[in-house]
């Protein structure tokens, strides 16, 4: 029996090659196929010389007047000219190196002929001859590859929309396409494929993007809804004891940390699963409230944990925490893979004995061996860089604990519910008082020994600076300074005064590790480095952020690396090294030195990236989509996320006769679902 889950072999002309090649395009099944959109359409009615404009692409129909002729010129280059007669105009045709067009055109015959129409020579430059018939249509232009060109898509696209046409099956229920006027699925995908004009065209884009935006909502409210079912333990912590803590604190929280605490020890208190994420800036006080979470979880007779994603990272909080609780009697340990056997077995015997209060550590947590008395909740930090099965796996070695997921990584508002559609969201957008703002200068490429010459004033002083750059090796196409160069020369600069560190991606982790905690003991007085510094370790002793190609990166990179900086009591700077040769670079430029409000950069960054390049980015936890555009189509994502809200709060939806295609589908894509890796 056909689906649309055969495979893409199934039709004729895709033999083993022609089939990797499609794969490549991400074209594996029928279905893939059928919703292997077009990205635009050429309009290719028919119109009169007089009411079409100079460098318009139109159609012109009318008699041939002057045989083809085929003339060469320059290395294997030739020319097809021929006139039409157009009502009452005799329009010149040139087609270059298509020698066949000679075959198909003819004195006397009419004739429908595609091209760039230029007024003042009476001249069209052609593009296709149409075949009788097909003037007036939409021509459908698809992404393609040199393996796999158009014509080829089109064909075989023709040849699954009659074999399989019958196949496809409505998801979005009748109820809602109505609401919101969307065509059934299968004229959606006709009318995107082979459009009678532009409305139909128009009407089937809207259908397509609200479908890939309620399937995308439906998956979110799902997986929030079997976490709700996954039935949580009602943390019952000593509000005063919690109380009495805060009030013990050497600085005050801000208004916006209370109100976070507040919802998140609530939240907490609740009999369902917490699955919640903590939304800060760079500074923000986002560790603070975490390890109020944590305390108020020890209160409650239960364990807390946090893993961060590098080890260096998981020693950092281990100290701070291990600071921070000192007054409160709260034991903090850390695993990672270098903690020695001997010491691992005993605080795995004290974890299993409800000995130890939080446990700290890496990936390493995750581990068949670890057992916890009582987990009660597990702290996530930068939790892009944690797959959902690895919280999966977290839960299974606890006891169900509640997630705390916290990000330094801004994601505009306008976005939330797309990037955490199944997480609640907290949101700290207060920086603490008193804090320097970071002064940021934006310098052109010859003013770089300016930049290290207040880097030496700095040094004097007894700072660090970090020097960042874009690429770890030369590239021929970018006109980028490496890591390895500006090593190189910063050290014949420093020496023999100050030592200069080099930290990139190629380095193991440990060597990382290495490299990080020598500079943060200050055996290095610079480091230059790539972004891996980007989210990282804490050097109060820190004070200048010196990055060179700043335009190469995007605002919310360039925002993080900032924050590597003013994390002490001094003055800290950042100079931005570019010579931007793009509106969107010098827009970059400006916005940094403007302002240090990650949210704003990040809209700022949406406003001149769109949604593609920050949705695509992996660290965003947001899918890239076919044809829909999260911020340009914001209402229509809202209407697709309260439509998907309607369906699963409504009983018995998974068992109804009219959603069994969505639940078959739901059913078919939930497993291989992997929102956040």
């Amino acid at each position: 029996m056909q689906t649309l889950n055969d495979q893409i072999s199934v039709l004729s002309g895709v033999g083993e090659k022609r089939e990797q090649a499609l794969n490549a395009l991400g074209i594996f099944t029928i279905y893939d196929l059928l919703t292997y959109y077009p990205v635009r359409y050429s309009d290719l009615a028919v119109k009169t010389p007089a009411i079409t404009a100079d460098g318009e692409k139109v159609t012109f129909k009318g008699v041939v007047s002057s045989e083809p002729v085929v003339s060469r010129f320059g290395y294997r280059k030739m020319r097809v000219n021929f006139r039409v007669l157009v009502e009452h105009d005799n329009i010149m045709v040139t087609f270059f190196n298509q020698p066949w067009i000679q075959d198909r055109v003819h004195l006397g015959e009419e004739i429908a002929v595609y091209g760039t129409y230029q007024k003042a020579r009476q001249s069209l430059s052609g593009i296709k001859v149409l075949t009788h018939g097909r003037e007036d249509e939409l021509e459908a232009t698809y992404p393609s590859s040199k393996q796999v060109q158009q014509k080829t898509i089109k064909a075989l696209i023709e040849q699954a929309l009659g074999k399989y046409q019958h196949q496809i099956v409505d998801l979005i229920p009748e109820n809602i396409r109505r609401r919101y006027q969307l065509l059934n699925k299968h004229d959606m995908i006709f009318g995107m494929h082979v459009p009678k004009d532009g409305q139909e065209a128009q009407t089937a884009r809207r259908s397509a993007s609200f479908e890939e935006f309620f399937l995308f909502q439906l998956r979110l409210q799902v997986l929030k809804m079997m976490d709700k079912k996954n039935q949580g333990r009602a943390i019952q912590f000593d509000n005063q004891r919690l109380k009495q803590f805060i009030t013990t604190l050497p600085f005050e929280l801000t208004t916006a940390q209370k109100k976070v605490v507040n919802e998140i020890v609530l939240d907490m208190k609740r009999p369902i699963h917490m699955n919640r994420l903590l939304q800060g800036d760079v500074g923000s006080g986002k560790t603070v409230v975490a390890a109020l979470a944590m305390y108020a979880t020890i209160t409650a007779g239960m364990q807390a944990t946090l893993m961060a994603p590098t080890e260096i990272l998981a020693q950092q909080h281990a100290k701070t925490l291990g600071q921070f609780f000192q007054p409160q009697e709260v034991r903090v340990e850390i695993l990672t893979g270098a903690t020695k056997a001997s010491i691992r077995r005993q605080i795995l015997e004290d974890v299993r004995d409800g000995a130890v209060d939080i446990l700290i550590g890496t990936h390493a947590l995750i581990q068949p061996d670890i057992a916890f008395h009582n987990l009660g909740l597990a702290v996530i930090d930068e939790q892009h860089r944690f797959g959902v099965k690895q919280r999966a796996l977290l839960r299974k070695i606890g006891m169900n604990p509640d997630i705390l997921a916290m990000t330094a990584t801004p994601i505009p508002r306008t976005l939330a519910i797309t990037a955490y559609g199944e997480m609640d969201v907290s949101i700290i957008d207060q920086l603490p008082a008193g804090r320097k703002p970071i002064q940021t200068q934006w310098l052109r490429g010859n003013e770089f020994e300016e930049a290290i010459r207040f880097i030496r004033t700095q040094l004097t002083h007894g700072a660090q600076a970090y020097v960042v750059t874009p690429l770890i090796e030369e590239s021929e196409t970018l006109d980028v300074q490496n890591a390895l160069a500006v090593y190189e020369e910063l050290l014949q600069h420093f020496a023999p005064d100050y030592q200069v560190g080099l930290l990139h991606g190629r380095l193991a982790n440990a060597e990382k590790d290495d490299v990080m905690a020598r500079f943060k003991a200050n055996e290095f007085q610079v480091l230059v480095a790539t972004t891996v510094i980007e989210v990282g370790v804490d050097v109060p002793n820190a004070t200048v952020m010196l990055i060179l190609d700043a335009d190469r990166f995007g605002l919310a990179q360039l925002h993080q690396l900032r924050g590597r900086v003013g994390r002490g009591e001094r003055q800290s700077y950042t100079f931005l090294i570019a010579d931007p040769k793009t509106q969107q670079g010098i827009e970059r430029m400006t916005a940094m030195v403007e302002t240090t409000d990650g949210f704003v950069l990040a809209q700022k960054d949406l406003e001149l990236r769109g949604s593609g390049d920050i949705l695509g980015n992996r660290q965003s936890g947001v899918p890239e989509f076919k044809v829909g555009d999260p911020v340009r189509d914001m209402v229509m994502m809202n209407a697709a996320q309260q439509s998907a809200i309607e369906i699963v709060s409504t009983p018995g939806w998974d068992t109804a006769d009219q959603n069994t295609h969505l639940v078959n589908y739901l059913s078919e894509t939930m497993a291989a679902y992997r929102h956040f890796d």
